[in-house]
């Protein structure tokens, strides 16, 4: 049976390779698997969940090729509660120094009856027997019951008993819809964690959706409540509007450790290589002010903002770039922008202006700034060609008609 991670240490199940795929647009084929499981890999997750082989031919092939070629995190792979699932499930991951079963089952009263058509007294047998097939399979089985978070929770307790019972070494509490709140959350981790037999002798995971904007906060509840396992993707990819995005619940987690007091075994610096493979794969773009990934998340063009953070950049910056896989921040020169940003940029561009250069050039860029959007470096060296104050001379990467005063 797979080991118990320590109290103060949380295992990062990374489902974009699966769950992550299935957002629409986002199909990847098996190089392209590959590639990112390679990165997910230097990421250093702990799991892997590699695919859905049932789901296509396609897919366990790529399940497989994951399983064999990459090394070091757990592969998982996805199945029914369905003895042919479980089967594809294996015959791709066999391979796998450490593979996993994930099996799961939708539970809510509202599943049982419009999809699945099946009593309670079915939805256990079916899960007693799964995990028990799994288990014959491989000692790492995990078993999901999907739309747990709307399960009445005395049946959910029932049937992750029968799953431990049966097998089962890490048990997973989807927010399948993304409708439970943090403080609901909260409260169903600990009725398991106080009514299930044998809890404590599995590892407890939480696997949210975004739906209503709550699955890095609903996660990161779960942790808080006692879960050692967060299911998550890069870039929060995922059905409709996505999974918890690993990057905000590592990155939460590690900012906030003197609150938290949990850590995980990733490679921060590898979040934004894989965030922008991710991107360069599935053609799915990463929003501007996305958190930790973002282009403006270590932006600043605020003049009072970029003032603090040329003076100290924990004024405004609460993580280090380099931390995440940047080379630094950016100084976005616009109209909100102010002299100390202005000079800051000027001096990258090889100038030192004096005061009253720096005076007439201010008012040329504020000029230009209510215009456009942003300032290049390239209008900034035409304004410092044209600014009369400034003679012009050769300065480094403008030319020699394109700068003045180099420093």
């Amino acid at each position: 049976m797979t080991t118990q991670p320590a109290p103060d240490h949380v295992r990062i199940f990374d489902t974009t390779l699966r769950d992550g795929e299935q957002s629409p647009g986002c199909s990847m084929g098996l190089a392209e698997k590959l590639e990112m499981a390679r990165q997910l890999a230097r990421l250093r997750v702990d799991i892997i969940e590699a695919g859905f082989p049932a789901v296509s031919e396609g897919d366990r092939e790529a399940v497989r090729a994951v399983a064999s070629e990459v090394e070091g995190p757990r592969i998982a792979a996805l199945a029914r509660c369905v003895p042919a699932d479980i089967d594809a499930a294996w015959d791709a991951l066999r391979h796998a120094p450490r593979p996993r079963i994930h099996v799961f089952l939708a539970t809510s009263a509202l599943h049982r009856e419009f999809k699945l058509r099946m009593a309670k007294r079915e939805i256990l047998r079916r899960t007693v027997d799964s995990v028990a097939r799994a288990r014959d399979l491989t000692e790492d089985v995990e078993f999901s019951p999907e739309d747990g978070s709307r399960t009445e929770p005395e049946f959910l307790g029932e049937v992750v008993e029968r799953a431990i019972a049966a097998g089962a070494s890490t048990i997973n509490i989807p927010d399948t819809v993304g409708y439970t709140m943090p403080d609901e959350f909260v409260g169903l981790i600990g009725y398991l964690r106080r009514h299930v037999a044998g809890i404590d002798g599995i590892v407890l995971s939480v696997h949210c959706h975004n739906d209503l904007g709550m699955a890095v906060a609903n996660s990161l509840a779960a942790v808080r409540a006692g879960a050692r396992q967060v299911e998550c993707t890069v870039n929060g990819i995922g059905e409709r509007a996505g999974n918890a995005s690993l990057e905000e619940v590592v990155m939460s987690l590690a900012t906030r450790h003197d609150f938290y007091g949990i850590s995980t075994g990733v490679e921060t610096r590898e979040i934004v290589p894989a965030s922008r493979l991710l991107s360069e794969l599935t053609g799915m773009l990463v929003q501007r002010n996305k958190a930790i990934v973002g282009r403006n998340a270590f932006a600043h063009e605020a003049g009072i903002h970029q003032h603090g953070v040329l003076r100290n950049r924990a004024t405004y910056e609460i993580m280090h770039p380099h931390d995440v896989g940047l080379g630094g921040n950016e100084l976005v020169l616009g109209k909100h922008s102010g002299r100390h940003a202005l000079r800051a940029r000027l001096g990258d561009l090889g100038f030192d202006p004096d005061r009253d250069e720096l005076n007439e050039v201010f008012v040329a860029f504020k000029r230009l700034a209510d215009r456009v959007k942003e300032v290049s470096d390239e209008d900034l060296l035409r304004l410092m060609s044209e600014t009369a104050a400034v003679p012009a001379s050769g300065v480094v990467g403008g030319g020699p008609e394109a700068g003045a005063s180099p420093r």
